[in-house]
């Protein structure tokens, strides 16, 4: 009886490490929202990019140790929709949606329940969908999207309220972006466990290097060529099976055509 009540609070434990990154993406999301009240812009851009690096570490720190469980997805889940649906919306609201009145708070809403309708369609397609593509936006893509462009707009000395309609216009597209049914590489394939040339680690290097020069304006753009991604992908596969039915249909109908002619013939 005592073995069996022992096994039951451990079996109800929480695994530290991967929980941990996930607080720590919790808290950044949630200084997000302060600095920006306080007007803080660039540091509450930069929260949310801390907090997507937490995002993409504590899963993979789970996977790696075998510390999954339903707790720490459900607890993700919870993370990211403050991280990447409530705090973005607030910061892009605090910057440039409030002189706008109800339009700027309608844009604001309906990014954050594109967010949370995003979360909601990924936790039901777990173990179903095609893990090298994601259907829509991914939620902490769009939340780069919109921190990115703050973080460069007021470090460029640009005025929320100056382009509170270009705010609200990109606000609602990374809201409807993360619904939609395109398709986005989610580099899910790549394996972070085999290795590699010492060439590639020089590559990465460069990377961050070349992203430290001008880290607003290069994120803002990488992230902008990634939104855009999804709709070129999604266009040039539907054309390209297009092609295919419509060869597939040629093939057949000659082929008919072939044995109509023997038919007469004989």
């Amino acid at each position: 009886m005592q073995n069996f009540d022992k096994e039951s609070v451990k079996s109800k434990g929480i695994y530290l490490l991967p929980n941990l990154f996930t607080t720590a993406g919790l808290f950044s999301g949630f200084y997000a929202v302060i600095a920006s009240m306080n007007g803080h812009f660039e540091s509450a851009a930069i929260a949310v990019f801390i907090a997507m690096l937490c995002d993409g570490l504590d899963g993979r720190v789970a996977r790696m140790t075998n510390t999954q469980s339903e707790f720490g997805a459900e607890y993700d889940s919870m993370a990211d929709m403050v991280s990447f649906g409530v705090a973005p919306a607030l910061i892009a609201y605090n910057w440039g949606l409030a002189e706008l009145g109800k339009i700027g708070w309608l844009a604001a809403f309906i990014y954050c329940a594109g967010a949370a309708l995003r979360l909601a369609r990924f936790n039901t397609q777990v173990g179903v969908a095609d893990k090298r593509y994601f259907q829509g936006l991914a939620s902490p893509a769009a939340a780069a999207l919109i921190a990115g462009s703050i973080w460069f707009g007021d470090q460029s000395g640009v005025v929320g309220a100056e382009v509170s309609w270009l705010v609200a216009l990109v606000t609602i597209i990374s809201g409807l972006l993360m619904v939609s049914n395109f398709r986005y590489n989610s580099f899910k394939d790549f394996n972070w466990r085999g290795k590699v040339n010492f060439i590639v680690i020089l590559i990465v290097v460069g990377v961050f290097v070349f992203v430290s020069i001008e880290p607003a304006l290069i994120l803002c753009s990488i992230f902008y060529l990634y939104a855009l991604s999804g709709p070129v992908i999604t266009i040039y596969r539907i054309r390209k099976l297009k092609r295919v039915t419509m060869s597939g249909d040629i093939s057949k109908t000659r082929d008919e055509d072939k044995e109509d002619k023997k038919s007469k013939e004989e």
